[in-house]
C-alpha cells in the first residue's frame, strides 16, 4: 500500500511537471508569435518586403535600339525581335468586367488577329485554330504557329487591344534589309547575355550609345502563373527608345557600286577590293562598297572585322603622284615644260636605280608628259629637288600619317616616314608609305574647293526619340592647302591622263561627262622583305573625280591581286560613273551650254494621268506609266531635278495593275528605279543596260509573286 502511494505521487509530479512544460512551451509561442505580429523584423528578416517580394516582380523596359537609314529615309537596319502570344482563357484572371483581363470574345479575338498574321487565302484556316484554342478549359495557351510573330505585328495586335493577349519575347535581333549591302558601313548588332542588342561592328558599334537607348524597369504584383495580378499597380520608369540615325549614304549610287564590285570579281579573283564616292564639296561619302562582304543578318562571309574605307592601309602606287606633283608646284620648283631623261635614274648612293614602268622610258620628255605616262624617274626628280622635309611636310598637311576623323570605328592612320634619299624616291610614286582610302578622298577635294581640304563624312544627322536633331553633319574645313595656280594645273595634268595619254587610260571615261583622275599600280610588300613578285601581286587603283568642268564628286576605286584584265577595271569604273552622273545630274548634257535642252521637273501628284503624260511629251520628255490608274500617285525624277530632253519619267498611278515595259537598252539606274516604284523584287546578272529580263514586254506583273531577273551587258 505504501509502495502504489509513492507510485502515485511520481505519476502526479511527472504529469505536473509536463503540464507545466507544455504551459511554458505554448507561452513561449505565444510571445513569438505577439512579437511577430507587433513587430516588422524577425531575426533580421523584414517581414513586409518578404511577403512583397514573394508576389512582386521587376521587369526590364528594354529600350527600342534606333534605326539605320540612308539618306533619303529608306531604313538599312532596324529592329527584328520575335515574339510568342500568349492567350489568357480563365475568367479568374478578372476582377473587374469593365477591364477584362481575360479572353472574352473569342471569335473577334481569332478574327483580329488573323487579319494580322495570315494572307487572305489562309485566314479562315487561322480563325478556325486559334477557336481550337480558345475552346479549352486552360488558364491560358500559347497559339501554335500563327502565335509566333514579329516586331510589325506585335505592334499591330497591340494597337487591336485584344484583352487577354500577351506576349512573350522569343528573340532580340536586328535586320539588315539590304544583307550584304554597304556591310562595312552599318557593321552588325547582337543581342548579349542580358538581353540587350550591342553594337559591335561599323556604325552600329562607333554610334552604339546613341541607338541602344536607355532601358526601363516595371514593378507589379504577379499571380500564381507569373502574370500581372489585375488590381496591382505599376511603378517604374519608361524605357527611352534609342536615337534613328541618317547616313550620307544615297541607295541609288550605292546599288551602282555594288552592282559594279559584284560583276568586276564575278570569273576573276582577288584578295579585296573597295569602290567610294564621295561629294567633292561637302565631305559626304555618298556610297562606297567592297569585296568581299558579309551579310550583318547572318555573319556568312565575315572573315576580317576591319573597313576597307578606312582600316585598310597599303603603298597606293602612282595615285600620289597627284600630291608630290602638288607638293612640287606649291613649293615652286615646278616647270612642266622642262624635260629630263626618263627610263632610269640612279641614285648618288651608286647602288639603287629606279625605273619607269616599261623599264626604257620615252626619251627626252617634258614633266607635264611624265605625268601623263606616269613615269617614277619624274617623280623622282622632282622629289628629289624637294627635299625629305618639304615632301614628307607637305604630305601630312594633306592628312597623310593621321587619322581623318570620320566616325567608323578603326580607322588607321597610315605612316609617311621619309627620310633617306630612296625614301623620297619611293614616296614621290607612293611606293614605303601607308595610306587609306578615306585619306586619299579627303586629299582631292582641293582640287574642288579652290585648294581648301575638306573633311569627310559618313553621318548626315542624328534623330532622337522625340524627333529632336542631336547632331547634324555639315561640311567641315580642314585647311586651305594649294593656290588656285597650283589646283588649276593640276586638274589640267589629271584630265590629260584620261584623254590625251596612253588609248588605254581612255577607256576610263564615261561617254556623258568628263573625269580627271589618276591610275596607280603598286608592288605589294613581302613579309620577308622586299616585294611580291608574283604576275598578278600588285594593287591597281584609280583616283579622280567629275566633271572635270566643276568637280562635283570624287571616286576612288582599288583593288589587290586581282587576275582579271586591265580592261575590265577601266570599263567597270567608267560604266559606273556614267549611271551615278546620271543620278546625280550632273552629265555632261546637263552642263552644255545649249539649256534649251534641259528640262526642270514640275510637280505632277495628284494630276491626271492623261494630261501629264501629254504634257511630258510636249517637253520632248519619255513617261513611263506604271499601272492602269486616273491619277498620279507619285514620280521619278521629284519636283526640281534638271534633266535632258529625252529623258524617262516613271509615273505611278492609283491603280495597281502593272504591265511589263520593254526595257531593254535601259540604264541600270532606271530599271531599278522601275522595280522600286512597283515594289518588284529583282536580281542583276552583269554590268552595263539591259540586255533581257525573263518577263516578256506585256505580261502582267504581280509584285508579290513575281521577280524580275535582268541580265545587263556592256
Amino acid at each position: 500500500m505504501k509502495k502504489s502511494k509513492i507510485r502515485l505521487q511520481r505519476i502526479n509530479l511527472n504529469l505536473k511537471l509536463t503540464m507545466l512544460f507544455v504551459g511554458f512551451f505554448f507561452c513561449v509561442i505565444i510571445i513569438k508569435l505577439c512579437y511577430v505580429v507587433i513587430s516588422n523584423n524577425v531575426d533580421g528578416v523584414n517581414l513586409t518586403e518578404f511577403a512583397n517580394n514573394r508576389n512582386t516582380t521587376k521587369e526590364t523596359l528594354y529600350a527600342s535600339r534606333g534605326i539605320i537609314y540612308d539618306v533619303d529615309g529608306k531604313p538599312l537596319a532596324k529592329n527584328a525581335n520575335s515574339y510568342k502570344i500568349i492567350a489568357i482563357l480563365s475568367s479568374s484572371r478578372t476582377t473587374d468586367m469593365s477591364n477584362p483581363q481575360h479572353v472574352v470574345d473569342k471569335e473577334n479575338t481569332a478574327i483580329s488577329i488573323c487579319n494580322v498574321v495570315a494572307s487572305d487565302e489562309y485566314k479562315e484556316t487561322c480563325k478556325n485554330d486559334l477557336l481550337g484554342y480558345f475552346d479549352q478549359n486552360l488558364y491560358q495557351v500559347e497559339l501554335g504557329t500563327w502565335g509566333r510573330i514579329s516586331e510589325d505585328e506585335r505592334q499591330a495586335i497591340l494597337k487591336l487591344d485584344l484583352p487577354g493577349i500577351v506576349f512573350e519575347t522569343l528573340a532580340k535581333k536586328r535586320q539588315y534589309i539590304n544583307s550584304s549591302w554597304a556591310s562595312y558601313i552599318l557593321g552588325y548588332a547582337r543581342s548579349n547575355d542580358e538581353g540587350e542588342i550591342v553594337g559591335e561592328m561599323g556604325i552600329e558599334a562607333y554610334f552604339n550609345d546613341e541607338l541602344k537607348g536607355t532601358n526601363g524597369y516595371v514593378e507589379y504584383e504577379k499571380d500564381a502563373y507569373g502574370y500581372k495580378m489585375p488590381t496591382s499597380e505599376e511603378q517604374g520608369v519608361d524605357a527611352v527608345s534609342g536615337s534613328d540615325i541618317y547616313l550620307t549614304l544615297n541607295s541609288d549610287v550605292q546599288n551602282i557600286l555594288e552592282n559594279a564590285i559584284n560583276s568586276f570579281s564575278k570569273d576573276d579573283s582577288l584578295e579585296w577590293a573597295s569602290f567610294t564616292v564621295m561629294n567633292a564639296k561637302t565631305g559626304e561619302i555618298i556610297g562606297s562598297a567592297s569585296n568581299p562582304n558579309f551579310n550583318p543578318n547572318t555573319l556568312e562571309g565575315l572573315t576580317n572585322y576591319i573597313s576597307p574605307l578606312v582600316g585598310y592601309s597599303y603603298e597606293p602606287g602612282s595615285t600620289m603622284k597627284i600630291f608630290s606633283w602638288l607638293a612640287s608646284i606649291e613649293n615652286g620648283i615646278y616647270n612642266g615644260d622642262e624635260e629630263f631623261m626618263s627610263g632610269t635614274i640612279t641614285l648618288s648612293d651608286g647602288k639603287t636605280t629606279i625605273k619607269d614602268f616599261n623599264t626604257v622610258g620615252w626619251g627626252s620628255i617634258t614633266y607635264d608628259t611624265g605625268f601623263m605616262y606616269s613615269s617614277n624617274v619624274a617623280a623622282t626628280n622632282l622629289g628629289l629637288k624637294l627635299g625629305a622635309a618639304k615632301l614628307s611636310d607637305y604630305y601630312n598637311l594633306l592628312g597623310f600619317g593621321k587619322k581623318t576623323g570620320i566616325t567608323l570605328p578603326g580607322e588607321s592612320s597610315g605612316t609617311v616616314d621619309v627620310t633617306y634619299e630612296s625614301e623620297i624616291a619611293n614616296a614621290s610614286f607612293g611606293q614605303g608609305i601607308l595610306v587609306t582610302p578615306i585619306q586619299l578622298l579627303q586629299a582631292m577635294t582641293v582640287f574642288a574647293n579652290d585648294g581648301v581640304m575638306i573633311k569627310p563624312y559618313i553621318v548626315s544627322k542624328i534623330v532622337d526619340e522625340s524627333g529632336n536633331v542631336t547632331f547634324e553633319g555639315k561640311r567641315e574645313e580642314v585647311e586651305k592647302v594649294a593656290s588656285t595656280e597650283a589646283v588649276n594645273e593640276m586638274k589640267q595634268l589629271m584630265y590629260d591622263v584620261v584623254y590625251s595619254g596612253f588609248d588605254y587610260n581612255k577607256l576610263y571615261a564615261p561617254d556623258n561627262v568628263t573625269i580627271a583622275g589618276k591610275t596607280g599600280t603598286a608592288q605589294i610588300a613581302s613579309p620577308s622583305g622586299g616585294y611580291l613578285t608574283g604576275e598578278y601581286d600588285y594593287i591597281k587603283s584609280f583616283l579622280g573625280f567629275f566633271p572635270y568642268e566643276d568637280p562635283q564628286y570624287i571616286f576612288y576605286f582599288v583593288t589587290k591581286q586581282y587576275t582579271g584584265s586591265s580592261t575590265k577595271l577601266s570599263t567597270t569604273i567608267a560604266n559606273a560613273i556614267k549611271d551615278i552622273a546620271n543620278i546625280v545630274n550632273v552629265t555632261a548634257e546637263t552642263n552644255d551650254v545649249d539649256t534649251s535642252k534641259i528640262v526642270t521637273i514640275t510637280q505632277m501628284m495628284s494630276k491626271q494621268i492623261d494630261t501629264v503624260v501629254e504634257d511630258l511629251k510636249k517637253l520632248g520628255l519619255n513617261p513611263v506609266v506604271l499601272g492602269n490608274g486616273k491619277y498620279v500617285i507619285n514620280q521619278y525624277p521629284l519636283e526640281g531635278t534638271k534633266v535632258i530632253t529625252g529623258s524617262k519619267v516613271f509615273l505611278l498611278t492609283n491603280e495597281t495593275t502593272y504591265t511589263m515595259s520593254d526595257v531593254t537598252g535601259w540604264s541600270t539606274n532606271e530599271i531599278i528605279r522601275f522595280c522600286e516604284m512597283i515594289g518588284l523584287s529583282y536580281t542583276l546578272d552583269g554590268y552595263g543596260k539591259v540586255a533581257s529580263t525573263n518577263i516578256a514586254p506585256g505580261t502582267v506583273i504581280d509584285p508579290t509573286t513575281m521577280t524580275l531577273e535582268i541580265h545587263l551587258a556592256a
